[in-house]
């Protein structure tokens, strides 16, 4: 059984910074690339940064690029997630996900092209 658990979350105020960690369990974590997804209260879930398994490639939202960035240790099974300059908007509950298939250069930007979801973890931005 897959497992994936994010760690990392919480309250900080505006201008800080937050590392999100993302754990993986129960498969071959080194072959399959990562992503970062957020859901804000009454809104989609939207994606955040992806990072291809071998971390030759990563992709961004534009609204992050420059402030988040995703990196990848495949020794840990582990993706992380530096947050920086941080704004009231980035509040939302932050998801690890892992993509379905294993393709060496994909960044997918698209939820469905991952099968695999972490619990969540809450990040709150103060103004």
């Amino acid at each position: 059984q897959v497992q994936l658990v994010e760690s990392g979350g919480g309250l900080v105020e505006a201008g800080g910074s937050l590392r999100l960690s993302c754990a993986a369990s129960g498969r071959t974590f080194s072959i399959y690339a990562m992503g970062w997804f957020r859901q804000a209260p009454g809104k989609e879930r939207e994606f955040v940064a992806a990072i291809s398994r071998s971390s030759s490639n990563a992709a961004y939202a534009d609204s992050v690029k420059g402030r988040f960035t995703i990196s990848r240790d495949n020794a840990k099974n582990t993706v992380y997630l530096q947050m920086n300059s941080l704004k009231p908007e980035d509040t939302a509950v932050y998801y690890c996900a892992a993509d379905r298939i294993p393709i060496n250069w994909r960044t997918s930007t698209t939820p469905g092209d991952y099968d695999t979801w972490g619990q969540g973890t809450q990040v709150t931005v103060s103004s």
